[in-house]
């Protein structure tokens, strides 16, 4: 079965969001201590493209796949 892709909406007035901070967003992990273990396993990629830095900025229609969780959509606030 295929993870429906999840939203994750910014902020109203914010342009970005830091890909640690969607990381505990979508409980992928359960602190912020953790995130740099997790970016280290190489199971998150944005875009379609690994990426191990939890400082890297996410803006709308960028696409996180997350190994085990599936796919988080960055969406602009209504």
């Amino acid at each position: 079965m295929v993870n429906p892709v999840q939203t994750v909406e910014l902020r109203p007035g914010e342009d970005v969001i830091r890909l640690g901070q969607l990381l505990k967003l979508v409980d992928a992990v359960p602190t912020g201590a953790q995130v740099k273990d997790v970016l280290a396993e190489g199971t998150v990629q944005v875009n379609g493209e690994p990426e191990d830095r939890r400082g890297r900025q996410l803006h709308a229609g960028d696409v996180v796949s997350i190994e085990g969780l599936g796919d988080v959509r960055v969406d602009r606030a209504p």
